[in-house]
């Protein structure tokens, strides 16, 4: 198992592309039963960048696998991608034989901060006390 951000496999990919290890790290992502890839939606990666995650993905289509979160629906997809076909090819073999799970609901972190500002009486911890003079 391993853990990713989007952008840090991206960079990681394209290190080992630099480095001429690409094809050793694309050997031990594919070895893995679940590789983890956060935050998808942050950024818009290059066309090179796109094409690496591919070749990763598409690596691993049915050999093992893959839990991606995003904040964005497949069809806002070529938002990061860039390309149309690419994104297309990615979401095809993302979906095959596939769970997706919708987790569209209010935000953990928005339902803990208003949890906290209520433990203060309406005042957050970073101003509880303080007075402007």
């Amino acid at each position: 198992m391993r853990f990713y951000t989007a952008a840090g496999l991206v960079n990681d990919l394209l290190e080992a592309q630099q480095n001429h290890t690409l094809s050793k790290l694309e050997q031990q992502l594919t070895k893995l039963n679940l590789l983890i890839l956060d935050e998808l939606s942050y950024l818009t990666f290059a066309r090179s960048s796109a094409e690496l995650l591919f070749q990763i993905l598409s690596s691993r289509n049915e050999r093992g696998s893959v839990i991606i979160t995003t904040n964005l629906e497949f069809s806002r997809w070529t938002e990061i991608f860039g390309d149309p076909m690419l994104t297309a090819a990615i979401v095809d073999r993302m979906t095959h034989r596939s769970h997706i799970v919708d987790t569209n609901g209010p935000s953990y972190r928005l339902r803990q901060r208003i949890a906290a500002i209520g433990q203060f009486g309406g005042e957050t911890p970073d101003n509880s006390g303080d007075q402007e003079v």
